[in-house]
């Protein structure tokens, strides 16, 4: 897959209705260090990653977003419709995503970075902990102060066939924001819609086409379209790429970085493929078990993972070397049941690390170096 990496991007207006878009379609010491020859394999996987531009963002940059201890249970039921229990999908997760910046979700599937994406934006409803946008709480806000918000935070979802009305015209779906939001005549919208479906790489009269008409890439796109029509300044992009082929992942990400780089934007990727989150993010949270165990800027997460689970995320990322042999990190065990978690460090029951204190006592969050944060007992004062 060959992604391309730009200089850094220029901060622009987002474009009105009337605007022309352009073309274009270790560590502790205990902890398993990582070796030398793993380092050069690193650079060697992903130089284009290597060659990121030094931090978009301010060093004193105030957060576009900033969720504090964000929760997520939803409730077990029996067949007679009583509340037996909670899946603690999401547990005091939180972070800040700055302007400009992407900020990089990981984890293996059922930890809940999706959910956590969806429950910033209040797709649903948040169990407990703050969301705050611009200095208003998302979670207080209801009716049409929410709708407001909303059309500053967008989504693309993983499934662009299940977010598009099959009944309808592509062209309809691209408008129906800026209908909802009331934006512009119909006219006004009608060539918004063109002028967005032009900047994602499709001609005009495909405007009048269906979604089963187009392949999944094509899809894809034409939901960062619809995602773009309100000019937001955050796009939760929910595993945008993990249904495509490897070189339609690689369009789709490029695009993503390119739009960023003329409006500005702000993202929040949620993805499982490490290699792309890499690539794209300035900054990457690990999740485990609904909860946030480390998070890093981009490099210092890759080159010096501290945490005993993201040590094992990356080992099993493979390497195109054959010459080069990988130290894997395999853990014992099975990922707990979300309805029942593990008292203490949840990770405990996996760790190959783990101490009595670890079976009892919650990890309080540590910074290790700066904005590298680390939630494990290995690295307490």
């Amino acid at each position: 897959m060959t992604l391309s990496r730009s200089a850094e991007p220029k901060k622009t207006n987002l474009l009105t209705d009337t605007d022309t878009l352009s073309p274009e379609p270790e560590s502790a010491t205990d902890i398993r260090r990582i070796s030398a020859e793993e380092t050069k394999s690193r650079e060697i996987r992903d130089t284009a990653a290597d060659a990121r531009p030094v931090e978009r963002i301010g060093e004193h940059s105030q957060p576009l977003l900033s969720v504090r201890s964000l929760q997520k249970h939803f409730p077990v039921r029996s067949a007679l419709g009583r509340r037996t229990g909670n899946v603690q999908a999401v547990n005091d997760v939180s972070f800040d995503i700055y302007p400009g910046e992407t900020f990089g979700l990981v984890g293996e599937s059922g930890c809940g970075k999706s959910t956590t994406g969806r429950a910033v934006m209040n797709l649903i409803e948040p169990t407990g902990g703050e969301v705050w946008y611009e200095g208003r709480d998302l979670t207080k806000l209801k009716g049409a102060q929410l709708k407001e918000m909303r059309s500053n935070i967008q989504m693309v979802f993983q499934d662009p066939y299940t977010s598009l009305d099959p009944r309808r015209r592509i062209g309809y779906a691209i408008e129906e924001p800026l209908h909802i939001h009331r934006r512009g005549t119909k006219s006004e919208r009608t060539e918004r819609a063109m002028s967005l479906l032009e900047r994602v790489g499709f001609r005009p009269d495909q405007y009048y086409r269906y979604p089963h008409e187009f392949s999944g890439g094509q899809r894809q796109r034409i939901g960062i379209a619809k995602a773009l029509a309100l000019e937001p300044k955050l796009l939760i992009c929910d595993e945008p790429v993990s249904a495509l082929d490897v070189s339609i992942q690689s369009q789709v990400i490029n695009l993503l970085e390119e739009i960023q780089q003329e409006r500005g934007l702000s993202y929040l990727f949620v993805a499982h493929d490490l290699s792309v989150v890499r690539h794209i993010a300035d900054r990457v949270g690990v999740m485990y078990l609904g909860g946030l165990v480390e998070q890093a800027p981009t490099d210092e997460l890759f080159g010096n993972p501290l945490h005993p689970y993201t040590q094992s995320l990356l080992s099993a990322v493979p390497i195109p070397n054959p010459r080069v042999k990988k130290d894997r990190v395999v853990l014992g065990g099975e990922v707990p049941s979300p309805l029942n978690p593990p008292s203490g460090c949840t990770f405990h029951t996996r760790c190959p690390f783990a101490m009595d204190v670890c079976r009892s006592v919650v990890p309080e969050r540590v910074q290790a170096a700066p904005g590298h944060e680390v939630q494990c007992h290995l690295y307490a004062n």
